[in-house]
Parts: structure tokens; C-alpha cells; sequence
């Protein structure tokens, strides 16, 4: 096999799984290959920022090489965005996998036929090989077309990453403008995401690329295609890695399905009762999560005793002329 389209591989201390990823890559014998790597952060680090990229120094394919290596720490954000931004000053679109995103085989031509097939098609703003679905398949075709841009392995094009915004001035102007309600159809996930930009940019927290990301594509009407059959398995959640700190049984170390034959879906229309599946039990999982669920229900019996108890009391008083 031998890619054509361009892959962006983004680095930065963690040699183990940084391998297993870049094996998935040399079988994929990309004609390009952008090496994205960050500083250390102190002298600690230092080490395993040089065995992580040796471990891309071994390219034994033709391939076009291109290290953009930080001899400082930008950080998550910066580090990406950077890149990213670097990368498609020359190229006109990506396959972007970080260290911890492991594909499979058949996300790279899965990847590289949806460019070729959307390229003009300014609806659409990025392909991703996540599926968090839990085996329900939506659609008539091999993928279909959502409002979340899930990020753990995608590809783009230079015509929507020039629409990043690392500064979301506007979003004042976009949250008190009502059309939230055209983005997102849940009110309690319309809460949860006004609560997480209007922190971003107070606070600038969480410094994630992702969601500002994420606002770039919403406030643009940007739509993401998702395949039917998870492509990419996530194996950065752990105490090392920057935002997947918690493990969580829905998205950590998904298997991967096959996606040799793409069938395109006969409509380019966000598909609803997917995204919706997609707010209740990855952004909106405390109704659902069913350690929540016995908490609530052990909160709900004590509290049903204490008013027995507190009511007995003061029946016995009463009849005790008290």
C-alpha cells in the first residue's frame, strides 16, 4: 500500500504508544510524512522526548519527510495548531493522527477516499475514524454525517483549518444569538457547552485546540463524516496523557471494524438521532452512567427514611404533649 495523501503525525514523550502508531504508518507508506514534535517541559522529559523521535527516524519506504521539531514546550494546543498550520502552507489536505490515536489499515484508504470525494464540497469540513456509536449503524451507507468533529484520528482539508479561531472572541456573540438552538436540539447539552466556552474564554481553560476546533466547525455549519465501523482505537487515557486523564468504558481501547468497501450514504444530512445517541453518553453521561444512576437512587432512599424517621419523631412528640 502506498498513500498518497499527506499524513501529519504529532509527537511528544510517550516512546511506547508513539510506536505502535508509527508501525500503523509505515504500513501505510504515506508519499509525505509531517513529524510534529514538542519540546520537553523540564529535564525530566527530555529523554523521552528524544526517544520519541527516534522512533520516527526509521522510515524504510519512499517517502517525503518533514520535522518540525519545538526545541521549547508550546503545549497541546499550540504545539498542534502550529503544525497543523505549518503542514498546510504547503499541502492542500491531511491525515492527522497523534501519538496515541492507533488506526487501523483501512482507515487510511477510508481517510484518503473521502478527500478525494468531498474536496469541493464546503459542507463538509472533516472526516473522522471515531465511532461511538456502540455497534447501532446510521444511515444507508459505510458513514454518515454529524455535527461532532471527533479528533482521535481524522484528515481535513487546508479550505476548513484555515477557519481555526485560537481566539473565540465571537462566541459571546454567537451564544447570545440564539443560534445554539440550530446547532444543538438538547437544552441541557446547549447548557453544557455555553458552560465550556464561556470558561475557555474567561479562564482559557480547558487549552484544548479541540474545542475551539469544535466551535470553528458549529459556528460555520461544518459537518463531520463518521464511519459506521470504529477505525481508530484510543490508547492515551492514563495518568500521562494531557486530557483523557479518567478511563471511561464507553471510549477508551475501542476495537476497530473493517472498512474495506465505502458505500456512500444517498443524502448529505446530518443524521440526528446519532448525534443525539452521541450527546446522552459522551458529553451528557451523568443520567445515563449507571454508577450515577444506584448514587442517586441510594441518596433518594436515605433520604425517603430520614423523613419516615424525622415524621415519627414528631407524631411521638405530639402524643407525648411535647
Amino acid at each position: 500500500m502506498s498513500l498518497s495523501t499527506p499524513v501529519v503525525f504529532i509527537i511528544f514523550r510517550r516512546p511506547d504508544v508513539t510506536a505502535k502508531v508509527f508501525e500503523q504508518i509505515r504500513l501505510a507508506q504515506p508519499k509525505k510524512l509531517f513529524i510534529v514534535a514538542d519540546g520537553p517541559r523540564n529535564e525530566a522529559e527530555i529523554l523521552l522526548c528524544e526517544k520519541t523521535r527516534a522512533i520516527t527516524e526509521s522510515i524504510d519506504w519512499p517517502c517525503e519527510v518533514i520535522r518540525d521539531y519545538s526545541k521549547q514546550n508550546l503545549g497541546c494546543r499550540k504545539r498542534v495548531v502550529s503544525g497543523l498550520s505549518s503542514a498546510f502552507e504547503s499541502i492542500d489536505s491531511a491525515i492527522i493522527l497523534e501519538d496515541d490515536c492507533l488506526p487501523n489499515k483501512d482507515f487510511f484508504t477510508f481517510c484518503q477516499m473521502l478527500l478525494n470525494h468531498y474536496q469541493n464540497d464546503e459542507r463538509v469540513w472533516m472526516i473522522s475514524g471515531n465511532n461511538f456509536q456502540n455497534g447501532k449503524t446510521r444511515g444507508d451507507g459505510s458513514y454518515y454525517f454529524s455535527r461532532y468533529p471527533h479528533c482521535w484520528g481524522w484528515a481535513t482539508w487546508k479550505r476548513a483549518w484555515k477557519n481555526y479561531q485560537d481566539n473565540i472572541v465571537k462566541w459571546p456573540e454567537f451564544r447570545d444569538s440564539g443560534l445554539l438552538e440550530s446547532v444543538f436540539e438538547n437544552p441541557k447539552e446547549i447548557n453544557y457547552w455555553i458552560n465550556v466556552f464561556d470558561n475557555l474564554l474567561s479562564k482559557g481553560k480547558p487549552d484544548s485546540w479541540a474545542y475551539r476546533w469544535a466551535y470553528a466547525c458549529w459556528s460555520n455549519s461544518g459537518l463531520t463524516i463518521l464511519p459506521n465501523q470504529n477505525l481508530v482505537t484510543n490508547l492515551g487515557f492514563g495518568q500521562e496523557s494531557t486530557n483523557t486523564t479518567d478511563y471511561s468504558k464507553l471510549l477508551a481501547y475501542l476495537p476497530t471494524g473493517v472498512a474495506e468497501v465505502i458505500h456512500h450514504p444517498s443524502f448529505v444530512v446530518r443524521h440526528a438521532e446519532a448525534d443525539a445517541y452521541t450527546a446522552k453518553t459522551v458529553f451528557l453521561p451523568s443520567s445515563t452512567n449507571p454508577n450515577i444512576v444506584k448514587l442517586k437512587k441510594m441518596i433518594k432512599t436515605i433520604l425517603k427514611k430520614l423523613k419516615f424517621y424525622f415524621r415519627k419523631d414528631n407524631l411521638f412528640n405530639e402524643n407525648k404533649g411535647l
